[in-house]
């Protein structure tokens, strides 16, 4: 090195002058240092929002949108640009008409910033002019302007799940006020069918035979009274079967599902004449008790509908086998079902139905037919059934 061109110090000692210089030039290199990566950092958070897979706003004290992302827009069915600098209530609805600041959209004025909106607390405006459920949550922050940023999600989907538990949950206490009822009904006409019809049979057989001891008179007066009795005996046994059909049907303990089915049809045809089918074979209809009564009571339900809502001319039942598996197919050409009365909380015939089909880890699906007509698919598994 050329000894002229030589770096001087004056006025401190070599050593220190060197000191100073090495020190000045390490802090400038950690400034450079710094000044570089706050220069890096701000890109790489607004690529970050830029890129979440959530929408994210940011809002004014003015309520006026500063940053939105993609995703905002795609939730809003907008864009980044149209969003910018519009008002927040063009998106989201405020709270009684505040317009106090974006914390008073999610609930969050009184000191609850940060926290997660409670759930359905606001509602969303799409660009058509759509309104749907949101829940977010809500900070605030300051560049020197304090401002909002909001992370949103869209629950529509976990609305409709919750709004459809709850009109389960309301049916099933209808369907429980109803059985309640239906059981408490059928008791009163059981003891006034038992005491209208077989109370006054017995009482009638009661006076004959004390009438036949007391009767001093000819064998044919006695043949008389015993041909009475003995007709009263067959009116009695028959009325004793009746009402034992009617709470449950002998044709289950004395031929199975098969012939109970069968005899479920004929009494259907009888009672309202609308023709009926019945497809099935007796040897995959062999199931124990407990099945066997499920399925006679959810095709019995099935035929009440048809006879009381359908107007139909005629039915056909099908029931089949397959891989452990019972399928059951019930249609009508009646007027068909509409979706609407399928969700009617008074639909007890439907909730009946399939409260028996999920007590047997089955699956039911009741539909329109085209052109006209119902159509009632289930499937129960029955391999753990069979005898």
């Amino acid at each position: 090195m050329n000894p002229s061109r030589r770096l001087r110090f004056t006025g401190w000692p070599a050593a220190s002058q060197l000191g100073c210089f090495l020190i000045g030039l390490a802090a400038g290199r950690a400034l450079g240092r710094r000044v570089h990566k706050e220069a890096d950092t701000v890109p790489a958070s607004r690529q970050i929002v830029h890129h979440a897979s959530e929408a994210i706003i940011s809002a004014d004290l003015g309520n006026l949108i500063v940053t939105a992302n993609p995703a905002a827009a795609s939730l809003f069915g907008t864009s980044v640009e149209q969003m910018l600098g519009s008002p927040l209530e063009r998106y989201i609805e405020a709270p009684h008409g505040s317009q106090d600041g974006p914390s008073e959209f999610f609930g969050a004025g009184d000191g609850r910033a940060g926290r997660r909106a409670t759930d359905y607390t606001v509602t969303g405006l799409r660009a058509d002019g759509h309104r749907f459920p949101l829940e977010g949550s809500i900070s605030r922050a300051s560049n020197g302007t304090p401002y909002y940023t909001v992370i949103m999600r869209d629950v529509s989907d976990r609305q409709r799940v919750q709004d459809k538990l709850s009109r389960s949950h309301d049916q099933l206490r209808q369907l429980s006020a109803a059985l309640q009822t239906i059981r408490e009904e059928e008791r009163t006409h059981i003891a006034r069918e038992l005491h209208d019809d077989l109370g006054q049979i017995l009482a009638s057989l009661r006076m004959d035979l004390n009438l036949l001891q007391q009767t001093d008179g000819t064998p044919t007066d006695s043949l008389r009274l015993m041909h009475g009795m003995e007709a009263n005996l067959l009116t009695a046994i028959t009325s004793l079967r009746r009402i034992a059909t009617n709470l449950r049907p002998r044709a289950l303990d004395e031929g199975g599902l098969y012939f109970a089915l069968q005899g479920l049809r004929d009494d259907f045809v009888e009672r309202y004449g609308i023709p009926c089918a019945l497809l099935a074979d007796e040897a995959e209809l062999r199931l124990d008790d407990a099945a066997s009564t499920a399925i006679f009571r959810i095709v019995q339900e099935a035929l009440t509908n048809i006879a009381r809502h359908a107007e139909a001319t005629s039915v056909t039942m099908n029931l089949f086998r397959l891989n452990g598996d019972l399928l059951v197919t019930i249609r009508d050409d009646g007027v068909g079902i509409r979706p609407e009365d399928m969700e009617k909380a008074a639909s007890l015939g439907l909730i009946g139905m399939r409260e028996r089909v999920w007590g047997m880890r089955g699956e039911i699906s009741i539909s329109s037919e085209t052109p006209s007509g119902t159509r009632v698919d289930i499937v129960l598994p029955v391999a753990g059934h069979l005898v």
